[in-house]
């Protein structure tokens, strides 16, 4: 399904910091038959832009050098459409999270902030401008689903209230998975935190949708991925898998499964 614009409080946009850039085109160019379309972005360094059907999907770079000489490994970032980047981060600080990277234009694409909740987790949020972020949704390939990883649901869940006016709910199977909605849409969840590496730092995972979870974790493999878990299936609801590529960065594969009854 095309999308023109992402409604504020949705996921708009995921985009890969990599330590090879080369190499992440061609496995998720492989994994989800994205092509990629690279822009300059500086001296020696481009931003290469995923697309499916010819549609924006999601990006990567190149991991800066202040982000390595602080450690940072390759991760999907995630970024949430708000109407005023200055006022989230304003919101965010007041709900007592921390302004990591006040906010600032990206030329004339969009206004950005970056941001972490009071758990830990770091996010970005994007004011579009001419850059409206993802353009397809719905279908193999896409950006579907996103899962907070963090020790304190109830303080995350808070914060992101204040700052998004999100709601999360717990689900009927009574296994303490809290699902977020942001108006009438579910847009993603907060897994209970007994289930979580108390070893890893909080953070977000993007899902993207694939058509079959087994044949593409399979793929992932082939292609020189780590499988950290799955595939395991949810009755009614999907079979998922979660996968590290060549380089580290870790994204979970679904297939929805149509609900019973």
């Amino acid at each position: 399904m095309e999308i023109n614009k992402a409604k504020p409080g949705n996921f708009c946009w995921f985009e890969l910091a990599t330590s090879d850039q080369a190499a992440a085109k061609k496995f998720y160019g492989g994994l989800f038959g994205w092509t990629a379309n690279d822009s300059p972005m500086g001296p020696d360094a481009f931003y290469t832009m995923f697309q499916h059907r010819g549609k924006n999907v999601g990006a990567a770079y190149a991991l800066m050098p202040d982000q390595l000489k602080h450690g940072v490994p390759p991760h999907w970032g995630l970024y949430v459409a708000v109407t005023s980047a200055d006022n989230a981060a304003a919101k965010a600080t007041a709900a007592g999270g921390k302004v990591v990277a006040p906010p600032f234009d990206v030329a004339d694409f969009g206004r950005m902030a970056v941001l972490q909740d009071p758990t830990g987790a770091t996010f970005n949020v994007w004011e579009a401008k001419k850059h409206h972020g993802i353009l397809i949704n719905g279908e193999p390939g896409t950006l579907c689903w996103a899962d907070l990883s963090t020790p304190d649901a109830g303080a995350a869940s808070k914060f992101y209230k204040a700052v998004f006016g999100w709601d999360t709910m717990v689900g009927q199977d009574d296994s303490g998975y809290l699902h977020i909605k942001n108006g009438e849409q579910f847009i993603g969840g907060i897994p209970p935190a007994a289930h979580r590496d108390a070893n890893m730092p909080p953070h977000w995972l993007a899902y993207f949708q694939v058509k079959d979870a087994d044949a593409t974790t399979n793929q992932a493999k082939e292609l020189g991925a780590k499988v950290y878990f799955g595939p395991m299936t949810m009755e009614g609801v999907g079979r998922w898998s979660v996968v590290g590529d060549p380089q580290g960065a870790v994204c979970a594969v679904f297939q929805p499964m149509p609900r019973q009854g």
